[in-house]
């Protein structure tokens, strides 16, 4: 008959991928750690938007186009928004610090209308095409919102996409590998598992107790 209180096996695993799973856990961490930061606090922030309090800051200016570039403004576009041809848009950013550069534009008989949302705020204008009146509005709603929209991605460009992207690839291995470091030093430390059951179960009872889905 077997010996029941033969001591149970040790997992082992092969120093190579110890030391592996080591590394990909620091390296990960180590790149998550600023972001992980930015998005922890930017989630209290979001969650209590309705609590902080942000008075916006609208500017504005105004200039009229001049003759050489009035006379030359370009027909109707026939196939959707396009952008402000490069001279319209170059006189734009000096004469009213407007980038609209590559933004499309909404073409109409009377008007000239290009929408400039950003990150924490808002803006756009419009160029009359009968007098070459210009009208630029710039909304800044404070650094709060922009690290909210931020953490949104919201009117971030594709640059900032692809670095919340990367960031999430980084949290999913920083989590993987500190999981599999969990399970290998389980043994020794008995309040592992109930302390990951723990962060499965608490969410998923305050879901279904008190969250209307």
């Amino acid at each position: 008959m077997a010996d029941l209180a033969a001591p149970r096996r040790k997992r082992r695993v092969s120093p190579f991928w110890a030391k592996q799973l080591h590394l990909w856990h620091w390296m990960s961490s180590a790149i998550c750690l600023i972001g992980m930061v930015l998005f922890a606090i930017t989630g209290i922030t979001l969650n209590h938007a309705a609590d902080i309090a942000a008075e916006p800051r609208i500017s504005t200016r105004d200039a009229v186009l001049p003759k050489s570039l009035s006379v030359r403004l370009p027909a109707l576009p026939t196939e959707g928004d396009q952008p402000l041809p490069q001279d319209l848009a170059q006189w734009a950013g000096d004469a009213l610090n407007a980038d609209v550069a590559a933004r499309p534009a909404e073409w109409s008989d009377r008007e000239i209308y290009v929408s400039l949302p950003r990150p924490g705020g808002d803006g756009w204008m419009t160029i009359d095409r009968a007098s070459g009146a210009a009208h630029y509005e710039r909304t800044d709603r404070g650094w709060i919102a922009l690290l909210n929209d931020l953490h949104k991605g919201r009117d971030t460009g594709a640059a900032w996409r692809w670095f919340i992207d990367i960031f999430a690839v980084a949290c999913v291995i920083f989590s993987a590998t500190g999981f599999l470091l969990l399970w290998l030093h389980a043994r020794h430390r008995k309040s592992t598992w109930p302390l990951v059951g723990a962060g499965l179960v608490l969410p998923l009872l305050i879901l279904i107790l008190f969250t209307h889905v």
